[in-house]
């Protein structure tokens, strides 16, 4: 596998799949397994934390607690926020139904200057992207 630099933003998408261990989750596991600086945006924390009060994920509390021991947590702050609505602006020239959560993902990875580690439809094909999906 050839080096992709070593700070990787890790989506939603990618944890839900590592969670599962489905293919996709095989894939992302070798990277979250893996020798990169993880970082993980407070937002997805937000919609693991509603996945799982809709019973849509066990164990969420050891989860939480993993995904914080194994990366760091990035806060949204101003800057980040004011970023995301102008990104966001930017992904719906190409992605009409693309909301504002996948622009602040992408943001922090931007300011990051990180992958992005993703198998959702409207981040897999960008530039910093390491699409996971099948």
């Amino acid at each position: 596998m050839a080096r992709i630099g070593n700070k990787i933003v890790v989506d939603t998408y990618a944890w839900i799949e590592y969670f599962r261990g489905t293919i996709e989750g095989e894939r992302a596991k070798k990277f979250i397994d893996g020798d990169f600086q993880l970082l993980t945006p407070s937002i997805v924390i937000a919609e693991l934390s509603d996945k799982s009060t809709r019973g849509e994920m066990s164990d969420w509390d050891i989860k939480r607690r993993f995904i914080s021991l194994k990366s760091g947590i990035l806060p949204l702050d101003e800057t980040t926020a004011d970023k995301a609505g102008k990104i966001k602006h930017w992904l719906r020239k190409k992605y009409k139904d693309v909301g504002i959560i996948d622009a602040i993902i992408l943001t922090h990875s931007l300011i990051a200057e990180a992958r992005l580690l993703t198998g959702d439809t409207h981040l897999k094909s960008l530039e910093n992207a390491i699409d996971i999906s099948s």
